[in-house]
């Protein structure tokens, strides 16, 4: 992290009334949990696509 990037996170803080490793563990959880979620679409996705013809013989 350089200089500007932390004092932007301290004035983030600041002006949230919380501290600095607060705000860096909130977005990293908001990260994970998209990158999860991602994932998970995408696995979706490659699922519907090979099982395509099951699906539909199911849904008849």
């Amino acid at each position: 992290m350089n200089d500007e990037q932390t004092e932007a996170l301290r004035k983030r803080a600041d002006e949230e009334g919380r501290s600095m490793q607060q705000i860096v563990l909130s977005a990293l959880e908001e990260y994970l949990a998209r990158r999860s979620d991602e994932e998970v679409h995408r696995l979706g996705v490659k699922s519907v696509e090979r099982w395509r013809t099951v699906l539909d013989r199911l849904g008849q």
